[in-house]
């Protein structure tokens, strides 16, 4: 699908195994979304800008690299705070803003109850991350919120999408790349990924019984 990139990695395909598996228990599962995330981040921020500069090594100057721009973690919580570590583990300068979403198990729609995003973030390329693409609904309209807010450059990072996540981000923001783990078969009638994961928000937080 375009504008999709799955990553395809041997680590990743194992921690997905994980996070599938019903029996893993919450703290691996916590732990494993972190380090599911940490991969994800590598291909989410391949195209990163960068700039040259001097520096000394033991036995004489060379040329190495910084970031050249700001980096800016949005998880879309409560589900998406499982995967921050992960996303600021190899770039500890980033900002962390909050987007507190849920839904609404009736209409299925997006309603967000919290706010706190960097007043940067229009210098910054915005990773929004959440383990699950499944509607596209809080995506889509956390993406809005964000672009309101002044964010003119943004990546989507998920676990696992769904394709009709997938194709309502594409038509909704054609321009923010999706980077996932997996892209799996579909959403069933109560707008579930199938195979899926079951709830990551309570899995990570340990809310669901086991």
């Amino acid at each position: 699908m375009e504008n999709l990139t799955v990553v395809d990695h041997p680590l990743l395909k194992r921690d997905l195994t994980l996070l599938r598996r019903e029996e893993t228990p919450h703290g691996q599962f916590r732990k494993t979304v972190s380090d599911a995330a940490a991969i994800l981040a590598y291909e989410a921020m391949r195209d990163i800008e960068l700039e040259e500069t001097s520096i000394e090594t033991p036995l004489e100057q060379t040329t190495g690299y910084e970031i050249a721009e700001e980096v800016t973690v949005v998880p879309i919580m409560r589900a998406g705070l499982g995967m921050v570590d992960g996303f600021v583990r190899y770039v500890p300068e980033a900002r962390v803003g909050h987007l507190g979403m849920q839904r609404d198990e009736e209409t299925y729609r997006p309603v967000d109850y919290y706010s706190n995003i960097p007043s940067t973030i229009g210098h910054a390329h915005v990773f929004v991350v959440d383990p699950m693409l499944a509607t596209g609904g809080s995506a889509s309209f956390a993406i809005d919120h964000l672009k309101e807010e002044g964010g003119q450059d943004f990546t989507f990072a998920c676990l696992v999408a769904a394709p009709e996540g997938v194709q309502k981000l594409r038509e909704e923001h054609p321009d923010v790349p999706v980077v996932t783990a997996v892209l799996d078969r579909e959403l069933d009638d109560n707008a579930f990924i199938r195979p899926g994961l079951g709830d990551a928000g309570d899995r990570i937080f340990g809310t669901r019984e086991s």
